[in-house]
């Protein structure tokens, strides 16, 4: 019944990722390397986790 209040944890990981993303970019751009790299893997982890809720999803 209350199911329509719950929030979508995937469209909160997507947001979080593309985030991950831009500021990976910024990074890039100022010529942080590490940071960048390091921001790139979090994405990746981030993106892991979407994956898998979207296999749940369709089971």
């Amino acid at each position: 019944m209350f199911s329509i209040f719950k929030k979508n944890p995937l469209k909160k990981l997507t947001q979080q990722y593309n985030a991950k993303l831009e500021e990976a970019m910024h990074a890039q751009r100022k010529g942080d390397i590490r940071s960048y790299s390091m921001l790139t893997a979090e994405a990746e982890q981030i993106e892991n986790q979407i994956k898998v809720l979207e296999k749940a999803a369709k089971q």
